[in-house]
């Protein structure tokens, strides 16, 4: 398991509140379920800003936000907390998601489907009416949630399968925000106000991202996000050039298979503003 407490990087800040361009309502929904308590669903493609907007939602309420990336081997101890050996005694150290209890923060599970269900069912006092966490392990202390806190779970609906989904005693317990990539006009937005590139291969980074979007039947198992959009921006202000930034930040990371990999770096250099 991996757990971050977050605390927003001067580089993404504008006035303390990490970057987020809304795509639809999804800003508005949050902050909604935000002040009545409910807890929130983020579902959408890989590097479609799901992280960004718990960030940017967290540091504008002001509360701590404490990110568990979820895997298969990550027990309902992970998150609640275990007891430990600490200078020859046997001390309770609570997990991310009793701090949050505890802080009035939210907890934020990513990629909760490759979590075991025993985890999952953990969060379930927490995801309705009681808003109460039970730990067994500690005697069946309960612990009520204080003021502030949220729990948000996220997955990549193009991965699940039948092993992997969430319960539907989960689902109906949250309220869904779906995401998506955003329109051309919208994610220029974004990468200019992440990445100071020259406008000319802004603009080819969006057309690029875009065509590959609408490939039918490509074979690839994702399409290239935002995020890796950005990923290449960086570079080409790094000093690398527009096809081997966008080869490096996208095709590389989409595919091994060589045969769609040239597909892919041919369609960069048809999209690179210099050649």
């Amino acid at each position: 398991m991996t757990l971050t407490t977050t605390t927003p990087t001067p580089a993404l800040i504008a006035t303390g509140v990490p970057r987020y361009v809304p795509v639809g309502n999804e800003v508005e929904l949050f902050r909604a379920a935000r002040r009545e308590g409910l807890p929130v669903m983020l579902k959408g493609p890989t590097g479609c800003g799901k992280t960004r907007l718990v960030e940017h939602v967290a540091a504008e309420a002001g509360v701590p936000l404490f990110t568990v990336s979820c895997h298969e081997d990550m027990t309902a101890s992970d998150l609640l907390g275990r007891y430990v050996l600490s200078g020859g005694e046997t001390v309770w150290q609570d997990g991310p998601l009793t701090r949050a209890v505890r802080e009035g923060g939210i907890c934020y599970l990513d990629e909760i489907v490759e979590a075991r269900q025993d985890a999952t069912v953990a969060i379930h006092s927490l995801a309705d009416h009681r808003r109460e966490l039970n730990l067994e392990r500690r005697g069946g202390e309960v612990l009520r949630a204080a003021e502030g806190f949220q729990l948000v779970i996220s997955y990549n609906p193009g991965y699940q399968s039948v092993l992997k989904d969430l319960k539907t005693s989960t689902r109906q317990r949250m309220v869904a925000v779906e995401l998506t990539y955003p329109s051309p006009e919208v994610e220029l937005n974004i990468l200019r106000g992440e990445v100071d590139v020259r406008a000319e291969d802004a603009q080819a980074l969006i057309r690029l991202g875009a065509a590959i979007r609408r490939l039918d039947d490509a074979g690839l198992r994702e399409v290239a996000s935002t995020r890796t959009l950005i990923t290449a921006a960086c570079l080409i202000r790094a000093g690398i050039g527009f096809v081997d930034a966008a080869t490096a930040a996208i095709a590389g990371t989409l595919t091994d298979d060589e045969g769609l990999r040239g597909g892919l770096v041919a369609m960069i250099a048809s999209y690179a503003p210099d050649a």
